[in-house]
C-alpha cells in the first residue's frame, strides 16, 4: 500500500509538472489544475475568434503584447504568429501604429517658386545713339548691362543683358557665325572643370539655360542668347556669355543676320 501511494503521488506530481509547463506555454489558464484535468489543454483554432478578435493562435502574442502596452487587435497582422516577440520589436510595432493612427495631414498645393521680376530699367525700348558704328551693328556696353542695336537716323534699338561675373569679363570686336532657334546646350570642358554637376548635354527647351536664341559670336565660347532667369537681367552672372530675356532675344533674332558685327566694351 504505502509503494501505490508512492507511486501515486509521483504520477501526481508528474502531471502537475506537465500542466504546469503547457499552462507556462498555452498561456491561456489562469492555473486551474482540475479544468487542465477534465478538459486538457485549449488547443489554438486558425479560425476562431478570441477575446481580442484575433484568431485564437495568436492570442498568447496579443497578451505578450499588451504587457508592453501594444494593443495587437489595433494591427494583428504586425504580429508574427507562433514566434516569441521581442519587447523591442513590439515598441517598434507600438511606435508605428500609433503613428499609423494620427491623423493624415491634408496635401498641401505646390508652391510655386516666387522670383524677382526683371527690372524695369532694362525694358526694350528705342534711344537716342551718338556712336560711329553703322545701322545693323551690336555694341554691348558691359559695365551700364545694356546692348544696342544700332539703328539709322542716330537710334538705337536699347536691350537690357546679363554680362559676365568678375574675372569673366571681356571686350573686343566678334562676327555673328550662326544662329540657332532653341538651342542645344553642351557645357565646355573649361565649365565643367569648374562645375563638375553641370550635365554634359542638354536638348533645347524652355529648360535650357540657353533660352529661346542663339547668337554666336565667331569661333569663341561666348554667345548672346536668352535665358530661363529672366531675373538675372542687368547682373553680372554668367561666365562671359551675353544673357537676354526671350522676347529680347527672340527679337534682335529676326533683325540680325549672320556676319554682323559685335563690339563688345
Amino acid at each position: 500500500m504505502r509503494d501505490m501511494r508512492y507511486a501515486l503521488g509521483l504520477i501526481a506530481a508528474a502531471a502537475t509538472f506537465m500542466a504546469s509547463e503547457s499552462l507556462a506555454q498555452d498561456g491561456r489558464y489562469g492555473g486551474g489544475f482540475i479544468e487542465f484535468l477534465v478538459a486538457g489543454p485549449e488547443r489554438p483554432s486558425r479560425t476562431g475568434p478570441s477575446r481580442s478578435g484575433l484568431g485564437a493562435e495568436d492570442s498568447t502574442l496579443a497578451r505578450q503584447s499588451e504587457a508592453y502596452g501594444y494593443s495587437a487587435a489595433a494591427s494583428p497582422r504586425m504580429l508574427s504568429s507562433g514566434d516569441r516577440v521581442p519587447p523591442e520589436m513590439l515598441y517598434r510595432q507600438q511606435v508605428t501604429t500609433r503613428l499609423a493612427a494620427l491623423p493624415q495631414a491634408e496635401p498641401q498645393e505646390a508652391v510655386s517658386r516666387i522670383e524677382r521680376g526683371p527690372d524695369p530699367r532694362y525694358a526694350r525700348q528705342v534711344v537716342n545713339f551718338d556712336g560711329r558704328q553703322s545701322a545693323g551693328t551690336i555694341v554691348i556696353d558691359t559695365p551700364s548691362k545694356f546692348l544696342y542695336l544700332v539703328q539709322p537716323g542716330g537710334k538705337a534699338l536699347r536691350y537690357g543683358i546679363g554680362v559676365g561675373r568678375p574675372g569673366f569679363t571681356w571686350s573686343g570686336t566678334k562676327t555673328i557665325t550662326q544662329k540657332k532657334e532653341w538651342p542645344d546646350w553642351t557645357p565646355p570642358p573649361e565649365m565643367l572643370r569648374r562645375r563638375p554637376d553641370l550635365p554634359r548635354h542638354m536638348a533645347g527647351g524652355p529648360g535650357n539655360p540657353l533660352g529661346a536664341r542663339a547668337l554666336y559670336l565667331g569661333s569663341s565660347l561666348y554667345r548672346i542668347h536668352g535665358t530661363n532667369e529672366p531675373h538675372t537681367i542687368g547682373q553680372s552672372v554668367s561666365s562671359g556669355c551675353i544673357r537676354m530675356m526671350n522676347d529680347d532675344v527672340t527679337d534682335l533674332y529676326e533683325r540680325t543676320s549672320v556676319g554682323a558685327r559685335v563690339e563688345v566694351i
